[in-house]
């Protein structure tokens, strides 16, 4: 760009119109800067959002599960264990024994999820961020305990408070022909309730846990586990640590991250977050029309000037050059500031929660917001596209308007 073409930019600009068209122009970069500001925002909330269930989820889920891979239980092997401690980046390993059952409280029932893990639970999960009410530990002076999710608490009407009631859980029985006598169907052992947790509507509905033991018991399992829990060192590579596993373990067990049991809920995030960010851009794009016409209309303006400037040597590559920049300039100023406002509302509702939830019952007060580098990145990529694309034709144009006849 040479100082000629600020000199052609600037007597083009110039005229009895120019207002018009600068008021078009000036629509068109506030249209652009909502539209970017917009898009920002919706995709922070998004980011916001699948943190915060990545959180309230690893306050539940271990880093690692280790299930098997045929059948639902399998013989506890004191091996495994050892090889599973043996890899890097392991630092705990909670044995568990998973698995449905009935459960009565008073005079009402309802069948829930009970989940027997082991001490290194109590020592490396979340859970005790999430606990609302009672104590934390599952085992207490050698007395187990049981921690149930606050919706499982309303369903029952639990109190706490009240000693003088215990869980009761119900186990059917492995029994073979001719038993008639229904005590002897199913196992049945009493638990106090130690504490209320709340993490999920998914969870808090359904789980229950308990200590390993009282779930061996309860379901007659023996030696036998359903699956083991293993927790990382903050620092260390969970994806490599799967993989080293999986060779220690070999194929009798099926090695997952804990955020894979949850791949569905993920991928509808991010497709939704996708679509978001598609109808935002084509917004955008719309808007970008404004551009496109205000250009075609200043190209109309000025062909006499174009000829002129043609006659006194300028190239076509100048005046298709002077209009593309021109478009540039008003989606860029646009986008640009549409970047500084949705930036900055999401730090601001990221750091002080000016947007709140609405409901008392809401795991947070306000709207999560997490700013993505990349979010940014491609949003500018779209607006560059988007421009080129709605300046290019005016552009091309301009440089074929060169007439004779509009000199004389």
């Amino acid at each position: 760009m040479n100082f000629s073409f600020f000199i052609a930019r600037k007597y083009f600009l110039s005229g009895k119109k120019k207002n018009f068209i600068n008021v078009i122009s000036i629509i068109s970069m506030i249209v652009v800067a909502i539209g970017t500001m917009c898009l920002i925002i919706a995709l922070s909330v998004f980011n916001g959002l699948e943190g915060l269930l990545r959180g309230m989820y690893g306050n539940f889920d271990p880093d690692i599960v280790v299930t098997p891979t045929t059948g639902k239980s399998f013989q506890l092997d004191s091996l495994d264990i050892r090889k599973i401690r043996s890899v890097d980046g392991v630092v705990g390993v909670s044995e568990v024994i998973e698995d449905n059952v009935l459960v009565e409280y008073k005079e009402a029932q309802r069948l829930v999820r009970m989940k027997g893990v082991s001490r290194d639970f109590d020592e490396y999960s979340g859970i005790r961020n999430v606990m609302v009410a009672g104590d934390f530990p599952l085992v207490r002076d050698s007395i187990g305990y049981a921690l149930v999710g606050r919706g499982v608490q309303y369903d029952l009407s639990m109190s706490l408070k009240n000693d003088f009631y215990t869980l009761q859980m119900y186990y059917p029985k492995e029994i073979g022909p001719g038993v008639v006598n229904p005590t002897r169907m199913y196992n049945l052992l009493n638990i106090i309730p130690g504490g209320i947790f709340a993490i999920e509507k998914s969870y808090d509905d359904n789980y229950i846990f308990v200590p390993v033991e009282f779930a061996r018991d309860l379901l007659d399992y023996g030696n036998r586990l359903t699956g083991y829990d293993i927790y990382l060192h903050p620092n260390s590579n969970p994806t490599a640590i799967k993989n080293d596993l999986q060779s220690v373990l070999g194929n009798r067990f099926q090695v997952r991250l804990g955020e894979e049991l949850h791949t569905d809920l993920f991928k509808v995030l991010k497709i939704e977050k996708l679509f978001v960010f598609i109808i935002m851009v084509a917004i955008i794009g719309i808007a970008s029309i404004n551009i496109f016409f205000s250009l075609t209309m200043l190209v109309i303006e000025k062909k006499k000037d174009i000829s002129v400037l043609f006659a006194q040597g300028a190239s076509t590559n100048l005046i298709r050059n002077i209009f593309l920049y021109e478009g540039c300039i008003v989606a860029f100023t646009g986008a640009g500031v549409g970047l500084f406002l949705g930036i900055g509302i999401s730090l601001i509702q990221q750091h002080f929660g000016l947007i709140g939830m609405g409901m008392d019952s809401a795991v947070l007060n306000s709207y999560p917001v997490e700013i993505v580098i990349s979010d940014v990145i491609f949003s500018v990529i779209a607006i560059i596209i988007i421009t080129i694309l709605a300046s290019i034709k005016p552009a091309i144009k301009a440089s074929k308007s060169f007439s004779i006849q509009t000199l004389q």
